[in-house]
């Protein structure tokens, strides 16, 4: 797709919608979304605007595509955030007017569930920014992880290349969101393993495609928002996991899956985030985690060389379920310099 449009940027004190496409949490678990909606206003000047499902759980798709619709049909919006994923805004797609959409370009931040709306937006021709909701990045106990600070005000506010940086530190373990003790201080943290480079004899430059491992499983079962195989020759593909964590095994299915698509092979590097690997249903402690990413990390390997042995891929890419997280821009150019072990966005 060459067409792609950036849509202009906000500037402080612009209006910003605060939208929830998937679950209305907000309003079930309202202290990191009042800290991420004060800090919109004080660390990035902008205006948060809440619409009516922002803290309605079990909003009917109907509501939330007409949140949408209003956040993107308004002049004095000028961009759109999500509060937090969810696990249905699959069956938002079907009521969005995707002309209005693209008739009315803003850029969009989200990831996980939003991966449906980063989606259909870069198939109606507008990049979308795999990143940065509003109760987990924004609020952030303690403060934000300065990379993704540099990482959403860049792509935020800013346009043209950015090149990611590797954490020297991760986290994955948090607190509890209805406990304010949570909120005293910053997320425990651990030192990060630097990324991990498979097949980087090359360069590859393409535009971004992917999202949420998950949720693309659900959008090729359901046939929406994926489209021909031969659409994505030459894209950079980018993919990581949920909190729910799940098995190398299901990841390797996934993957062979699409490649039996005729999906894999098209794309020429792959980006593979920093699985997420601890949850309150599975704490994992320090060694466990290191041996659930190798793991799915040799399931990723395998898949590729059944499917796309040629293709560079690079692993622990902070991106996604992860903390700090860097911002992906969706249909927007990304160059991956293998010998130089760079990656560099366009947002």
């Amino acid at each position: 797709m060459t067409d792609m449009i950036h849509p202009p940027k906000p500037r402080p004190g612009d209006r910003v919608a605060i939208v929830s496409p998937g679950a209305g949490l907000p309003g079930v678990l309202p202290l990191p979304h009042e800290l991420g909606l004060r800090r919109l206003r004080e660390e990035f000047g902008l205006e948060p605007v809440e619409y009516p499902t922002t803290r309605t759980m079990g909003a009917t798709p109907e509501e939330r595509a007409a949140d949408l619709h209003a956040a993107f049909a308004d002049p004095t919006i000028k961009a759109v955030i999500s509060t937090i994923g969810g696990d249905d805004q699959l069956t938002v797609l079907r009521h969005l007017d995707r002309e209005l959409l693209r008739a009315n370009p803003k850029p969009f931040f989200g990831y996980s569930d939003n991966t449906n709306l980063l989606l259909f937006l870069r198939n109606a021709g507008v990049v979308g920014y795999h990143g940065a909701c509003v109760m987990v990045e924004l609020g952030r106990p303690g403060a934000l992880h300065p990379l993704t600070a540099e990482s959403v005000r860049a792509a935020l506010f800013g346009s043209g290349p950015y090149e990611l940086t590797q954490a020297t530190e991760y986290g994955d373990v948090v607190g509890r969101w209805d406990e304010p003790a949570t909120f005293h201080g910053e997320p425990l943290m651990e030192p990060a393993e630097g990324w991990s480079w498979h097949n980087a004899d090359r360069v590859v430059e393409g535009r971004a495609w992917g999202g949420n491992v998950e949720i693309l499983s659900w959008l090729m079962m359901a046939d929406r928002e994926i489209g021909p195989a031969e659409d994505h020759q030459g894209e950079v593909l980018f993919l990581e996991t949920s909190e729910e964590m799940p098995g190398a095994e299901e990841i390797y299915r996934i993957l062979r899956n699409t490649g039996e698509r005729g999906l894999l092979h098209r794309f020429p590097a792959l980006l593979w985030g920093r699985a997420r690997a601890w949850s309150f249903d599975r704490p994992l402690d320090t060694a466990a985690k290191a041996a659930y990413r190798q793991e799915q990390r040799e399931a990723v390997l395998r898949a590729l060389a059944e499917y796309a042995p040629d293709t560079l891929a690079v692993f622990d890419v902070d991106l996604g379920h992860t903390d700090p997280q860097l911002v992906i821009p969706v249909g927007g150019p990304v160059r991956v310099d293998g010998p130089a072990r760079r990656i560099t966005v366009t947002y």
